[in-house]
Formats: structure tokens, sequence, C-alpha cells
């Protein structure tokens, strides 16, 4: 414990944001990182409790209605490197993170924090920085990241079909296990949700590269432009590796079946975000498929993250106005007495891409696409209108309807499930009731051999999730890699 006193003599202070007017002129991250010195206060102020409800987080399901509990899914050791930090030991804090969590250069970034959520602190709202400080430990190390090899190779050899953070967790740990670890992206770079889905205002793609450069030192290959399923059926997957690990992600985005969906200027707002991910990297898109806010008034439909990075994107891009339309209520400032502590706090959030500009409107539905009278190929309007929830149920108003000017309509509405077509269909591994695929707390499916990891068997989830499944999955792959094992070697030895 660091000072036993700070978190009564210090208050909490976040990390500081770039300037609206400076940081909208570019792509580089908006937060800036905070001194050694102030993350090192604020580490002290950690109170070492006797139960860290901050330290992990139960694999369960929200009660219907309710809040996800809080706390780490990674089980990482908060209250640890928060003392280590405080004493200027950050080699220490650096191995303490990474003995929980692969990747902490992406969650200190990305994650939303359900170790503050679940922090004693909260009870009065001001839990301590644990976001900052795991950001400023990772940082510090990826300055200098070693690879960390296998004292010895197993010869089996695995393939992670995806590399978002499910993957790339799992392809990790396995070579670190001494596998030959294959990891095949049907994208032209690796990265999944992490290198196309985050906006680098957010997280800059660098960070990426230098931890694929470690994970290649480790073993790991990387094979992008490879389709499994058409380029590599199932059957030649399984024929050339001893087991292979599903990390796809829930990719099927939740669509808007109404009047005028098939106007230009309605689009998924995955292919929007990829496309400009893309050209911050340096490619193009051709002009006749390219989504662009330049000069437009975008509507953004979806609440989430996603529809968050949507504005931040299209203020970017120059956009004459930007709307979040939002079809539940309104969300209460502070917690409902059904909400309590430390569950995740179901409250009023506005994201930094949302204080750039945009404005949000709350229990709206959205009618129809309406086609511009000049081009009646184009969206220019959107047909909304209000509504309510009694008994659970959504209520229309009728004298609420209005028109609101959309040039560009982004679909942020969330994921569906995996796709089914292909290499889950060819593989025959059984789904669940909502179509995800099903898998053992080892992440084996009913195919032996075949393991799931992510949001392809949990659902649509946060990046933090995805990394914990990636490493609960690897040990049990590398358990079924030892069974292979041994009973090779009886095999031999009998003969």
């Amino acid at each position: 414990m660091g000072d036993p006193r700070a978190f009564i003599t210090l208050g909490r202070a976040k990390e500081k944001e770039r300037d609206v007017s400076e940081r909208t002129k570019d792509w580089r991250e908006l937060v800036v990182p905070a001194p050694l010195d102030d993350v090192r206060a604020q580490a002290s102020r950690c109170m070492d409790c006797g139960i860290p409800f901050c330290h992990s987080a139960p694999d369960t399901a929200p009660k219907a209605g309710g809040a996800p509990p809080g706390g780490c899914p990674l089980g990482n050791l908060i209250p640890e490197w928060n003392d280590l930090v405080y004493r200027g030991r950050m080699e220490e804090a650096a191995a303490r993170l990474h003995a929980t969590n692969n990747f902490p250069e992406v969650t200190g970034r990305v994650c939303p924090a359900p170790c503050e959520a679940a922090c004693v602190l909260n009870i009065d709202g001001a839990p301590v920085t644990i976001k900052t400080i795991e950001r400023t430990i990772a940082d510090f190390a990826t300055a200098s990241l070693e690879p960390m090899r296998a004292a010895r190779k197993s010869g089996r050899r695995v393939a992670i079909v995806g590399s978002g953070p499910a993957g790339l967790a799992a392809a990790q740990e396995l070579a670190r296990r001494g596998h030959d670890v294959t990891v095949l992206e049907r994208d032209d770079r690796i990265g999944g949700l992490l290198r196309y889905g985050i906006p680098d205002f957010k997280m800059e793609k660098g960070l990426l590269d230098r931890r694929m450069d470690q994970m290649r030192a480790e073993g790991v290959e990387f094979r992008v432009g490879v389709n499994v399923g058409i380029d590599v059926v199932a059957r030649e997957l399984r024929a050339s590796f001893d087991a292979v690990v599903l990390t796809t992600g829930a990719r099927l985005a939740r669509d808007l079946p109404i009047a005028g969906r098939e106007l230009h200027g309605v689009a998924f707002a995955m292919d929007f975000l990829t496309q400009q991910n893309k050209r911050v990297a340096g490619d193009t898109a051709a002009s006749d498929t390219a989504l662009r806010a330049d000069g437009k008034h975008v509507v953004v439909i979806g609440g989430g993250d996603t529809g968050s990075d949507c504005i931040g994107t299209s203020l970017r891009q120059g956009a004459k106005s930007v709307v979040q339309l939002e079809l539940m209520p309104k969300p209460p400032l502070v917690r409902m007495p059904h909400n309590p502590w430390p569950e995740w706090p179901l409250v009023l959030r506005t994201s930094s891409s949302q204080e750039e500009g945009a404005e949000r409107d709350f229990a709206v539905s959205t009618r129809a696409f309406v086609a511009d009278e000049r081009d009646g190929a184009r969206v220019a309007w959107i047909e909304a209108q209000r509504v309510r929830f009694e008994g659970g149920k959504m209520v229309e108003d009728p004298g609420s309807v209005t028109r609101i000017p959309c040039e560009l309509a982004l679909l942020a509405m969330g994921f569906v499930g995996p796709e089914r077509a292909g290499l889950v269909s060819d593989l025959g591994v059984e789904l669940d009731a909502r179509g995800n695929v099903r898998s053992a707390s080892s992440g084996a499916t009913s195919v032996p051999g075949v393991f799931a990891a992510g949001d392809v068997s949990r659902g649509q989830s946060l990046v933090v999730w995805a990394i914990a499944d990636g490493r609960r999955v690897a040990k049990g792959v590398d358990a079924y890699l030892a069974c292979l094992q041994s009973a090779d070697a009886g095999v031999r030895k009998s003969a």
C-alpha cells in the first residue's frame, strides 16, 4: 500500500486530452500521457483492499435488465502493480502486469475499465485511475519489448483463424508453450478489430506492429490475405494442423431493414471505420466505394462505442453535422438503486468523440431512409419517430414523426454473431441458441481438436474479455496437445 492516507488527501486526476480544436485536425491519439510523478501519486490512492473487487470479474451473464459484474476479466494484479508504480519500480510493475495481460498497451487505451467501476473508492465516484496507471506501465514496457521464447519445441502445429485480440492472445500463449503457431487472417494486415475497428485517435497502430515483431521473434507465423473456408477449406486446415482455434469474432452486423436501406450513403459502421483506418495506413479506397463524411450531414444510428468512433471519424473528415440516434431511453446521471456497486454503472456516459461536437438524441426509432429528390439513388433524409417504453414494450409516439438531414447514415447497432457460412459450417461445430460456436470452459468445441475463443463463442463483447478468453483457451489447447503427445508416446512404446 503506497500511502495509507492518499485516498483521503489526494483527489482523482485523469489523463488530460488534447484540445478539441487541435485533435480533430489529425488522427493522432487524443490522450496526453500523464507525467510519471502524477501517475505515481495517483497509484498511491490504492487502498490495498482486503477484498480487491477490481481484481477479477466472474464470467457470468448479467441478470435480466441488469448490469454485468465489475472487475477485471483478466484478473490483473492491480493492487500489486499500483504499489510498485508508487515506489518507482516500473520494471517489476511491467512484469506483474504482463503476467496476466498480453496486450496492456491496448487495454490501457480502449478498455472501458470495469476495474475502476468495481474499485472500492468508486462508492464515492472517485476510483483509482487504474486505466491511466496501466497505460503508463504498458508504454514503459513496450518501448523495449523482448521476446519470451519457449525453452523447447513440442513439434505440434496450431492454426489460429483470425487475428483479433482473442486470436493474438492465444497465439502468443501457445507459442510460449513451445508449439508452432500460424495465425491466418482474411484481411491484408494483422490485428482484426484492433487494426481496423479502433480509430487511430484512440490507439495508434504502431503499438500493434511492435507487438507483432515480438510475437514473430517468439515463433508465431502470420499469414494475411487467407480466407479460411475458401482459400483453405476446413478439411485441409484440419489435416495440416494438430489443433485449430477459431477466433473470427462476431462480425455479422445488425442491419436495419427499412424503406430506403438500399440507397447510396447508407452503410455499416465497420465498413466506414475500416476504410478510414486503411487511409491512415496509406491505402486508398476506390471512388465508387469510398465512404466519406466530408461536407455531409451524418447520422449515426446506435449509441455504443462503435457509434462513438464513427462520430470522431466523421468530425475529423470534415462532416457538416453529426447526429447520433439511440433507440433506448437516456440513461440516468447517477446509479439507480437496482444497480448497486460493484456492478457496472448503468449511467449516462459521454465519450471523447461525443464531446467533439455531435448532437445526441435518445428514444428515437428510425422509420425510413428518404432519397434525394435530385438523385433518387442517394439518401438525403432520415424519417424518425420518438418512442417510449411501457412495461418492457416499445410504444411509438404517433405525433412525433420528423425528418433529419442525412447524406451519410452509419449503422452502428451492434453485432448478431459470427459468420457461419464457410468455415464454421464446413467444420460442423455445434452452435448455441444465439448462433455462436458452442464451447466448453477449455474452449473445446463439439469437433475434437477444434477450439473457439472470443466473440465467435461469447458473442459481441469487450477487448478485455477477448484477451482473457484467448489466454484461457490456450491452456485448453495446450492440455489437448499434451494428451496427443502422451498418446503418441504410448503407441511408440507399444510398437
